[in-house]
């Protein structure tokens, strides 16, 4: 059986890839379709070796993370499943590969091993670029105190203009003339 290069794209792959109760985890029914088996066929191995799946490798969602993850993906259904589905960290895929044989299980876990290493990566990039950041702001900011002073003060919204107490004409004075010739009478 060959496996679609599409199937296994490290996009592809990476959207499958969630966070759940701090972890970055797969769920067993994308795993499953990936791995090319039916989800059940995927939960009786694992549980048929429990053992080598501590807590930290797997866990079971409950129904309220099913129905959180349905609202978040706006499906209206789970495909019928009667079952929560689970959720396994990057070591307890690591570890399914001890549990299925195949050939193609084996081609699968590599490449979703390299996605989970990309993310360490890139997550790694970002903290590496903040701590940057942080370094240049510490550096520049002597040498820029004048500047931002500047800038805040312009920012600062201008003193209204203070009104005068007191009485205040504010008309211009009128001309007012006598009419003579009425005022001798």
């Amino acid at each position: 059986m060959t496996i679609r290069y599409d199937m296994l794209s490290p996009e592809r792959i990476q959207n499958a890839i969630l966070l759940m109760r701090g972890q970055k985890v797969m769920l067993s029914t994308t795993l499953a379709e990936l791995y090319g088996v039916e989800p059940r066929a995927l939960v009786q191995a694992v549980k048929r070796n429990i053992e080598r799946f501590p807590p930290d490798f797997i866990f079971q969602l409950t129904r309220q993370e099913v129905t959180n993850l349905k609202s978040q993906f706006v499906i209206s259904s789970w495909g019928g499943k009667r079952t929560m589905p689970f959720a396994f960290t990057e070591q307890g895929v690591a570890m399914l590969s001890s549990v299925l044989h195949s050939p193609r299980a084996v081609r699968v876990n590599i490449e979703i091993m390299r996605t989970f290493v990309r993310l360490r990566q890139m997550l790694a990039s970002h903290v590496e670029l903040a701590r940057k950041l942080a370094e240049l702001e510490k550096k520049y900011d002597e040498q820029f105190r004048v500047v931002f002073e500047a800038i805040q003060e312009l920012m600062q919204p201008p003193e209204p203009p203070r009104k005068r107490i007191g009485f205040g004409v504010a008309e211009a004075r009128g001309v007012y003339r006598v009419n003579r010739s009425r005022a001798r009478r």
